[in-house]
């Protein structure tokens, strides 16, 4: 196995660690991933899933505009495991206007990620 299929599979193992601590712990209300609460996540859920989801709440812009992206950006393979589909988040950080890519989602492996981000940002000009 490759370094880079440990990484990933490092990564997959934390966020499954993570997201199962979150559901069996009563206790624990809510989860802080990538600066965001995942209570507020839920904001912006309507955005990114279904065929045609609507436009993004100004609370869940508000979310997004204080979410750390190059976190999100590390974690955006696992997005549909949730049910979340990556291009709609990218259509989603676009409509809220945020226009700032993170250095770390401007690799090859994310180029199909940018280019739907930068289409979205030109169809809003």
């Amino acid at each position: 196995m490759g370094k880079n299929d440990t990484r990933v599979l490092m990564r997959f193992a934390v966020l499954t660690m993570v997201l199962t601590a979150a559901i069996t712990v009563k206790e624990v209300t809510s989860l802080t991933l990538c600066k965001i609460d995942t209570d507020d996540m839920q904001k912006c859920r309507p955005a990114v899933t279904g065929n045609n989801p609507p436009p993004p709440v100004n609370e869940c812009c508000v979310v997004v505009k204080s979410a750390d992206l190059a976190c999100f950006c590390r974690y955006k393979f696992y997005l549909p495991i949730l049910g979340i589909d990556p291009s709609k988040v990218a259509a989603l950080v676009a409509k809220c206007g945020v226009t700032t890519i993170p250095r770390n989602c401007r690799d090859l492996e994310n180029k199909v990620f940018l280019r739907f981000v930068f289409a979205q940002l030109e169809e809003r000009d």
